[in-house]
């Protein structure tokens, strides 16, 4: 009788009151898994989202006697000063050409890598290519940078002596033309293998009736490369663009800080150079705060544009 009258009520609620009793259900009976949520959402929200507001330090003429709240406001007058300078849209202009070299030169390759050893069916020379291309991921970027230091030393380096022998200039740290393709090829060289994991486990998953069906049908490698691997892994690819398209902006400052040199500053000073010079050599905080803002801002910007284009297109997206 219990049972009845329950369906009874269920049918007599509304749409809303059916919704709030299906959470309340859930909730019930996954409350495991929802207490598992609490540290990590409590650890966003004390480290990601309170200290958000600290960013109200870019419209005001911070004093650090007075704190950030204590502060006189000063409006948009740190934008307009970054903007009145001169070297802005150099910045501007440096950051984006070398993230979207990164990223043209850097997304295919993981899908490459991971679409080549799917075709390989020696275990073992799968295991050691794949092993010997994600390693460098581990190698710090500060060992990196050594490494390129030495490679390309004019006294020391090999590679210098190579390029100088065949009349090339073999200063490749010192011309600023070179620095974007240093920085990333050698990007390319650490993280390729190891982004190369994603792709593989989207691999994974595709149906092997797929692959029978394309075998039965007389389709060569490349065909199912072209016709079930790359239809197979495409939300993955669509979100990893995404999420890659939105940190245009927002390139890795230690990278680019270490191979920086008063030789090749025309190139590689780029936003985040900028920033923590003016914010923690120069002290200039609400300048440093109002640079780094504008730059989180072209990247949500940019997030939501490719978000909405991919979602119109190919129906995949991030939310």
């Amino acid at each position: 009788m219990a049972a009845v009258t329950a369906a009874v009520d269920a049918r007599r609620a509304t749409p809303r009151e059916r919704r709030r009793q299906a959470r309340g259900r859930n909730l019930r009976r996954h409350w495991q898994l929802y207490l598992m949520l609490v540290l990590p959402v409590a650890f966003l929200v004390v480290f990601q989202y309170i200290p958000m507001a600290n960013n109200v330090i870019a419209f005001k003429d911070y004093n650090v006697v007075a704190g950030i709240w204590g502060s006189p406001w000063a409006g948009l007058d740190n934008f307009e000063r970054f903007f009145a300078n001169p070297v802005a849209w150099d910045l501007i202009r440096n950051t984006l050409m070398l993230s979207l070299y990164g990223l043209l030169a850097g997304f295919p390759v993981p899908i490459i890598l991971a679409l080549a050893l799917n075709e390989v069916r020696a275990r073992f020379f799968k295991r050691t290519v794949q092993m010997v291309t994600y390693a460098p991921y581990f190698i710090s970027t500060v060992i990196v940078v050594s490494m390129l230091i030495l490679v390309f030393s004019p006294r020391i380096g090999f590679l210098t002596e190579a390029l100088g022998f065949f009349g090339m200039d073999g200063n490749v740290l010192a011309d600023p033309d070179a620095f974007r393709s240093v920085y990333v090829w050698s990007d390319v060289w650490q993280t390729a293998g190891y982004s190369a994991i994603i792709y593989m486990a989207a691999l994974a998953g595709i149906d092997p009736s797929l692959y029978e069906a394309a075998r039965l049908d007389g389709a060569s490698r490349l065909r199912k490369i072209w016709h079930v691997d790359l239809p197979g892994i495409a939300p993955t690819v669509v979100v990893v663009m995404i999420l890659s398209v939105g940190n245009v902006m927002a390139i890795g400052f230690e990278k680019a800080f270490l191979l920086q040199n008063p030789l090749n500053l025309s190139q590689s000073e780029i936003i985040a150079t900028y920033t923590y010079k003016i914010g923690l050599l120069g002290a200039d905080f609400s300048l440093a705060a109002a640079v780094g803002l504008f730059n989180s801002v072209i990247n949500l910007i940019l997030l939501l544009i490719v978000n909405t284009v991919s979602k119109r297109v190919t129906g995949n997206g991030l939310w």
